[in-house]
């Protein structure tokens, strides 16, 4: 993904980065490691000395479940240190991350990205409807949301505040 960091560059190539978290999880506002992909956990124990109280998988969109084990074991590791652990990953996924187990840990952050490109473009009486595979298939029911209120401003995060990341090297 390319995007711009605090050097004020555009880059594509990031693997790990760290920022304060901006978006409104619980864990908004902690120091964060941001990790791309699926990475050593010897390398991302580097990074982690410090002031880091939260890592971010799944960072840049490079979340995918093809090798779900790899990111599950990745992110245990870090849970079972205690450490605050976001994964990004979209909607289509979440039969897999509930399959993991990892949202039996209290201090993981499941991160459901659903992408809906032009939503301000569309009216007053626009609705998401949180929906099931299948009637009565998994949830006791279905959620419908008016677009405005998903929208409100409190939950609003602005394109520049992921502006403010700083690079970490590292060598392949």
């Amino acid at each position: 993904m390319k995007r711009k960091y605090d050097d004020n560059q555009v880059h594509s190539d990031t693997v790990f980065f760290t920022g304060y978290e901006v978006e409104n999880t619980p864990a908004k506002g902690k120091f964060t490691l941001f990790v791309v992909g699926t990475q050593l956990i010897e390398d991302i124990t580097c990074y982690c000395c410090g002031k880091v109280q939260h890592i971010y998988f799944g960072a840049n969109q490079s979340f995918t479940a093809d090798n779900i084990q790899e990111w599950e074991n990745m992110i245990k590791h870090f849970l079972n240190l205690n450490y605050w652990c976001t994964l990004d990953f979209n909607v289509q996924d979440i039969e897999d991350i509930h399959e993991s187990g990892l949202c039996e840990y209290r201090r993981f952050i499941p991160q459901i990205s659903v992408k809906i490109p032009y939503l301000q473009l569309l009216n007053y009486n626009a609705t998401i409807k949180i929906d099931d595979k299948d009637f009565e298939g998994s949830n006791s029911g279905v959620w419908c949301i008016p677009v405005q209120d998903l929208t409100a401003k409190k939950y609003f995060t602005d394109w520049d505040e992921y502006t403010k990341d700083t690079i970490l090297p590292y060598d392949k």
